[in-house]
């Protein structure tokens, strides 16, 4: 693939992608993004200019997308773009539905026309979440993508939502689409509002870490990169029509993840006391799901894919990136980095 159409670029996983596709491929890519409160172009700082643009716009723009897809003629279009935090969900759930749902039909749409016009290679690449399974009981077996969906939280039901879209647009019409269900991610770039990075500025503030009830919610622990990688083999090689889970065989409670972060941070940056002092229990979310667990063994065997980075190394390099990178995420704390908005499509190199 010489050139790609992401969108949600400017997020989290979606900064990260971009970056590797540009070290490790020679491919260029266009970034589609609304730049809403988590899209920051700061997270693409250092990406080559020449095979990199982000252009400011909504997925749901139809005659964005179209417009896209005939001046650039991407190979695929790499679908991020999401409101994705289970908190903001359960206060404002109708921005999960427009830009979720309304969005991902609204680039099907264009997507379907744009590959009936003659681009038989075209693929469809729709990033999703474990968390359209619902929740595990402690003793049963990690999802897999046989798995019936029972979301918890509007963010997973949107979710869900718009995967079911993708497979109906699969099956009715024949768009090469695949769909990757992944577990909670980490890493280099995360917005503050998400566990890790939020539980890490916290405790290098010197302020309370808190900790939704009793922290015993487990989850499977996915660095960034190695997300990376799969979506990459899945782009290569992966069948249209079919589903992959992408898991970091790395199940941890939120407590433990906690309390990793607190002594990575007391060996690292010490302080006048230990981190863990600062944790507090607070009231749980509704409807949290308690425990989530990925069976990967299809993209394993299927296209040779496994995690490669150890659970411990991982959030040591993270808590590194942060520690190294604090201008990042305190021009996210002060609000300054919002300035970094463009101002119309002829800004968007």
């Amino acid at each position: 693939m010489t050139k790609l159409l992401v969108t949600g670029g400017a997020g989290f996983i979606g900064a990260n992608f971009i970056h590797h596709v540009l070290e490790a491929t020679t491919a260029s890519v266009v970034n589609l993004d609304l730049l809403t409160y988590a899209g920051n172009p700061e997270s693409l700082s250092g990406v080559d200019p020449g095979r990199h643009s982000l252009v400011q716009g909504d997925i749901a723009d139809t005659r964005l997308v179209r417009e896209l897809l005939e001046e650039h003629q991407p190979d695929a279009i790499v679908h991020f773009a999401a409101e994705s935090h289970v908190d903001r969900s359960i206060d404002n759930p109708s921005a999960f539905i427009e830009t979720n749902v309304l969005g991902t039909q609204a680039l099907l749409d264009a997507s379907l026309d744009y590959w009936k016009g003659g681009r038989s290679d075209f693929r469809f690449l729709h990033v999703s979440t474990d968390e359209v399974y619902g929740d595990l009981e402690p003793d049963e077996p990690a999802f897999r993508e046989t798995n019936a969906y029972k979301p918890s939280s509007p963010y997973a039901a949107s979710k869900a939502a718009a995967d079911h879209l993708v497979r109906a647009w699969h099956r009715t019409w024949g768009l090469p689409a695949v769909i990757t269900n992944c577990s909670n991610n980490y890493g280099p770039r995360q917005f503050p509002e998400k566990l890790i990075p939020l539980m890490l500025i916290n405790a290098l503030e010197g302020r309370e870490l808190p900790v939704y009830g009793d922290g015993q919610q487990r989850r499977d622990w996915l660095f960034v990169t190695d997300h990376c990688r799969a979506l990459m083999r899945v782009l290569e090689d992966g069948a249209p029509g079919r589903t992959y889970n992408v898991g970091g065989n790395a199940e941890r409670t939120n407590l433990e993840i906690v309390h990793t972060l607190c002594d990575l941070l007391d060996q690292q940056v010490p302080g006048q006391r230990p981190r863990r002092e600062l944790i507090r229990h607070v009231t749980d979310r509704p409807g949290h799901d308690r425990r989530y667990a990925i069976d990967a063994s299809r993209i394993g065997d299927e296209l040779g894919w496994a995690p490669q980075t150890e659970l411990q190394s991982g959030l040591a390099a993270t808590v590194a990136w942060y520690l190294d990178n604090r201008d990042w995420w305190q021009r996210i704390q002060d609000g300054s980095y919002r300035g970094q908005r463009l101002g119309t499509r002829g800004d968007s190199r």
